[in-house]
């Protein structure tokens, strides 16, 4: 936080003004390239079967953010947003690929239906 001090002249006197400013830094969101090296005669069989580079790509971004997500290495949002598809598209994903949206461990479980029946009690 920065503070200026700046004294302003009236009719009457003058009045000392102080100016708070918050600066944030703003974050600048810098694509980052990744590479994937294939041998030549691989490419050509997987683009022979309709997988373009372009398309290599982006399976490989939304598999990789499946595996971080399923690592908890990144949130569901993080990695829905990594993976390059929406929110509820990249769930479906999880779901077709057998990765649990939401995985309690029986603590947490535990604690989650407890509140439950102490909500519902209160109705």
């Amino acid at each position: 936080m920065r503070e200026d001090e700046v004294t302003a002249r009236t009719n009457s006197g003058s009045v000392s003004i102080r100016q708070f400013y918050i600066i944030q830094s703003l974050e600048v969101a810098m694509p980052v390239q990744t590479i994937i090296d294939l041998p030549d005669h691989l490419y050509r069989t997987l683009s022979a079967h309709g997988l373009s580079k372009e398309v290599l790509s982006r399976e490989a971004r939304k598999l990789l953010a499946l595996k971080c997500y399923k690592e908890r290495i990144l949130s569901l949002g993080k990695s829905a947003e990594f993976s390059g598809v929406p929110l509820w598209d990249f769930i479906e994903f999880l779901g077709k690929n057998h990765v649990a949206v939401v995985d309690y461990d029986d603590e947490q479980l535990e604690y989650e239906l407890h509140s439950v029946e102490q909500i519902a009690e209160g109705l």
